[in-house]
């Protein structure tokens, strides 16, 4: 396991390899990859991309890249507050210059935490990992001291009995045996100093309760649940096509601004070379005018329809 204490991660290479690409490739993974694979490096627990536009998840991808690039302790990991998301960046835009990376970050689009904004940054952040991780291990847990990740919303606080990293605390070698057990008594084995952690004789409470359970309160508790699972799940049926539209909507909608913002420079091109003067490179107007007009192999443009007949 990575010790971040070791004087080893003193020791870093001095520029980053570079990737240049747009986010239009065939290796793309799908949203809820990209999501698992975040989750996976860093023992967190997004639950959806727009959370990213804190920054930190980012910081701390340098900081296992680039061992010391970014200073750790100065990241807010878990939080909602705007100039907090731009702190992060800050100390992002710090560390990409220290490693001589050559990217600007949209820092008012991210903050912002629109899906498409993030998710492209997103896929250029996998293939820049890609091409500079060194396959060393990193504990993210342990780095930032068990902190969470995410939203500063009450949903993901440390459960009772564990440290403040909650149930992410533990290591991402985790034996196979340790990792099929109960969440509890793996956090039990984990953290044995607690003094909160439940005694080890729970383990047995529930073959007594099935024995003491002859009265009508466990069926009607058993009732209750299973009415309350039908309800969540009624209405999360009814909220994840709202959410599909929503996505799909914010993809069209920047699309569209894709598409307008290159014709536009299209048209000013075009509105150029009509109005050159003569006495321009003639040669050099008409290369760019055969750029613009040229057509990919066997298209030809639609016939003029002929007008309708008005009907009264």
């Amino acid at each position: 396991m990575y010790n971040p204490t070791s004087n080893k991660r003193a020791d870093f290479r001095d520029m980053a390899v570079n990737v240049y690409s747009t986010n239009v490739t065939s290796e793309n993974l799908s949203r809820h990859d990209m999501l698992a694979w975040v989750n996976d490096c860093l023992q967190s627990q997004f639950s959806k991309i727009e959370e990213l536009c804190t920054g930190a998840a980012y910081c701390q991808f340098m900081d296992m890249l680039f061992p010391n690039s970014v200073p750790v302790k100065r990241v807010k990991f878990r939080t909602n507050l705007e100039h907090e998301y731009i702190q992060n960046f800050k100390i992002l835009q710090a560390g990409f210059k220290k490693m001589s990376v050559d990217k600007i970050i949209p820092i008012d689009k991210l903050i912002k935490g629109r899906f498409q904004d993030n998710f492209e940054f997103l896929q250029w952040f996998k293939k820049f990992f890609d091409a500079n991780y060194d396959g060393r291990d990193y504990d993210a847990s342990a780095v930032r001291e068990g902190a969470p990740m995410g939203f500063g919303s009450g949903a993901a606080k440390s459960l009772p009995g564990t440290s403040s990293g909650g149930v992410a605390s533990s290591y991402r070698r985790v034996p196979t045996a340790a990792a099929t057990r109960p969440a509890a008594a793996t956090t039990t084995a984990s953290k044995p100093t607690v003094s909160k952690v439940p005694p080890r004789t729970n383990n047995a409470t529930p073959p007594n309760r099935m024995t003491v359970g002859t009265t009508g309160a466990v069926k009607k508790n058993d009732s209750a649940g299973a009415q309350s699972n039908h309800q969540i799940e009624e209405l999360s049926s009814q909220v994840r096509p709202q959410v599909e539209v929503m996505d799909m909507r914010l993809n069209l909608e920047g699309l569209e601004k894709e598409r307008d913002f290159y014709f536009s420079k299209l048209r000013d091109i075009e509105i150029l070379c009509q109005e050159a003067d003569e006495a321009e490179p003639a040669q050099l107007v008409q290369k760019i005018l055969d750029i613009l007009y040229a057509t990919e192999d066997g298209f030809a443009p639609p016939d003029d329809a002929p007008p309708e007949d008005e009907e009264y």
